[in-house]
């Protein structure tokens, strides 16, 4: 467990409403070859090769062995697979390259939401006996959520303005965003929940790879190191959660490491604005941490791949100088019902 692993290159699409004239790997192949240019890396110099994705959203099962056309079929790879963000999808490959089977890794995960009702898509993942049935869909279920933040005095509709305000402001830095600049005052999705608390339904694809020791400073003048991953789960019954809260991202924070310094930068993945107050309460971050940059999942969210893009936007951050210590957080499921906390830092300047 003493061997470092560090992001040393960091992809990502131009997030759109719709890429329908794309297939999965029409869109992910450039994502492919921008992530291995970084570094000079070719397909056979990869040592573990890890994807997250979701068939639900493709329709079709396995899926992602469509995908795996994007990587190349020459030379044999070792593979995996999650149904998961690709936020998970790292957490195996930072695992893999720990026991020293393999010195780099790539992670990739794509999403396309704009072919079907994602909201509707989204409840098969409830509980199936009790509340799938009822058809709750995610901004429902984040309305509740957000509505039980304002009964208990934690925030209110206008504080989760400023939350979205702020949010497309920092992403008029961004090219890749799906949204930016000014947020109109909007009508209700689900009271109290307006347009602009909610994230955008897009399409996108990211890709980082992974390096252990020296093969990470040969290949990054500034490896972001990683310094913790853990990630745990809530109930999976809403009603026994106390939803003003996330008690299993404070438990993975505090096994990633991330109370034993403070952090200068949080990419937090909260798709509606009252999840951002959940996460700052739960990870403990004040006015002085920077959070959301790159203007987060308010400003693009494609679903399985918006995860590993915090990690990324962390990275890039320690990459260029611009972040220490920074914390990136994943989520997957209704109301934060999962939640993955990682701690990257960089070299001493």
């Amino acid at each position: 467990m003493n061997r470092e692993i560090a992001v040393v290159a960091f992809a990502q699409t131009d997030h759109r409403r719709t890429s329908e004239e794309l297939s999965e790997v029409e869109m992910l192949m450039p994502v492919l070859h921008d992530v291995l240019g970084q570094t000079g890396l070719k397909t056979a110099d990869i040592g573990f090769t890890c994807s997250g994705s979701s068939d639900y959203l493709a329709g079709r099962a396995f899926s992602f062995t469509l995908a795996l056309d994007g990587v190349g079929a020459w030379p044999p790879i070792s593979e995996s697979h999650v149904e998961m963000d690709g936020a998970w999808a790292l957490y195996e490959a930072w695992t893999k390259l720990l026991t020293g089977d393999a010195d780099t890794a790539l992670v990739y995960s794509y999403g396309k939401s704009s072919p079907g009702p994602l909201r509707d898509v989204l409840t098969r993942q409830l509980d199936p006996y009790y509340v799938a049935p009822l058809w709750p869909d995610s901004v429902a279920l984040a309305a509740l959520q957000a509505q039980a933040l304002i009964d208990a005095g934690d925030t209110d509709e206008p504080a989760l303005a400023a939350v979205a305000a702020r949010s497309r402001a920092d992403a008029t830095a961004n090219s890749h965003a799906q949204l930016r600049g000014p947020v109109p005052h909007g009508e209700y999705v689900v009271r109290p929940l307006r347009t602009g608390d909610c994230p955008p339904i897009g399409d996108g694809a990211a890709a980082v790879i992974l390096a252990a020791g020296e093969r990470a400073r040969n290949l990054c003048a500034r490896p972001a190191w990683i310094r913790g991953v853990d990630h745990r789960i809530e109930a999976h019954s809403l009603g026994v959660r106390d939803l003003t809260d996330s008690p299993s991202t404070r438990l993975a924070a505090e096994k990633a490491g991330a109370f034993e310094r403070p952090v200068d930068t949080a990419e937090l993945h909260a798709p509606f604005t009252s999840q951002e107050v959940v996460l700052r309460k739960a990870l403990k971050l004040d006015d002085g941490v920077r959070v959301n940059p790159s203007g987060g999942a308010l400003a693009a969210n494609p679903v399985m791949a918006a995860g590993l893009i915090r990690i990324g936007e962390a990275a890039a951050r320690v990459h260029r100088g611009e972040s220490d210590r920074a914390l990136a957080h994943a989520t997957s499921g209704p109301c934060l019902q999962q939640n993955l906390v990682a701690v990257l830092e960089g070299d001493p300047r």
